[in-house]
């Protein structure tokens, strides 16, 4: 019988930001992922197992995978993103990474995602908003959101979006597929994906306001 998985403060945070994320219709189904940094040495996230409902996992049912994206403690599969997430936290030096299927980054990933290159890019640019992300002072500034085509070979997408994470502003998207934030924690990767979720919510918003009134 598998070992089960921490379900000690780390757990029930994670779970609480997955129901509250869940809630706000932002991981519908068994969409997303989501994973803290257990341990840095040797590498562990705690996750939530794939193909369930994040909205109602409890503590206890999460997964403890390595660094290689395999399971170590609990029951249940590995998220096939694993392999994102665990770059994410190498080359951000991420705390926790989370993973969403909003309507609206699902939507702008697909209109700005890349034709006839790797990567496109998302600008925003003189929103309030802007400063609730790590590093941003003033609403004046402009961050530049990558976009990467999706890409069912984990390892090759991942390899793609490595020399972009460092610069990254706490986010990027996967065309079609949708966002990914984090930050040095867990309470700071929500506030990242709050804040870049309503960025986006907005960006389309605007883009469907001056298709009406060109």
């Amino acid at each position: 019988m598998p070992t089960p998985a921490p379900s000690g403060p780390l757990a029930h945070q994670l779970t609480a930001a997955m129901a509250a994320i869940h809630a706000r219709g932002w991981c519908d189904g068994t969409g997303g992922n989501f994973s803290c940094v257990l341990q840095r040495q040797p590498l562990q996230l705690l996750m939530a197992p794939s193909g369930v409902d994040k909205g109602q996992v409890p503590a206890e049912a999460l997964i403890v995978v390595d660094g290689d994206g395999q399971v170590r403690r609990g029951k249940g599969r590995a998220s096939a993103e694993t392999l994102l997430h665990l770059e994410i936290v190498r080359q951000a030096r991420a705390g926790a990474v989370l993973h969403t299927h909003s309507q609206a980054g699902t939507l702008l990933s697909r209109h700005y995602g890349p034709e006839g290159s790797e990567v496109g890019w998302l600008q925003l640019t003189d929103l309030e908003m802007l400063k609730g992300l790590e590093g941003i002072g003033s609403h004046s500034c402009r961050i530049a959101v990558p976009v990467l085509a999706n890409d069912q070979d984990l390892a090759r997408l991942s390899a793609l979006a490595s020399p972009l994470l460092a610069e990254a502003p706490q986010g990027l998207l996967i065309a079609g597929h949708g966002l990914y934030a984090w930050g040095q924690d867990l309470g700071r990767a929500q506030r990242h994906l709050e804040i870049l979720e309503f960025l986006l919510e907005q960006h389309w918003r605007q883009l469907l306001l001056q298709a009406l009134h060109p």
